[in-house]
């Protein structure tokens, strides 16, 4: 199951009820639109314990529509790389087991 911002706003607030949600909110919005522009930059994001965002260029391509077979120029883009932190791996590994 997917976490959503919304039920990500509600368990924060649940742990902490001395702030109000308005500012809860601004302050999630603050940190997402942080990560955005830095990772719309090409700045590496870094949540020590957690995991590390970065941008990779895909080169441009000649690549096929499958359907038809017709050769399709694909443009270069960026795409972004997500590696998770050594304590979420242990984390996520040992819960499991």
């Amino acid at each position: 199951m997917a976490i959503v911002k919304s039920k990500l706003l509600k368990k924060i607030y649940s742990n902490y009820p001395n702030f109000y949600k308005k500012d809860l909110e601004k302050f999630l919005n603050i940190i997402l639109e942080e990560v955005k522009s830095s990772l719309k930059k090409g700045e590496r994001v870094e949540l020590r314990g957690f995991g590390t965002w970065s941008t990779h260029i895909q080169k441009a391509r000649v690549s096929r529509n499958p359907k038809t077979g017709e050769k399709v120029n694909t443009p270069e883009k960026k795409t972004i790389h997500f590696k998770m932190g050594k304590d979420l791996f242990e984390r996520i590994n040992n819960e499991s087991k």
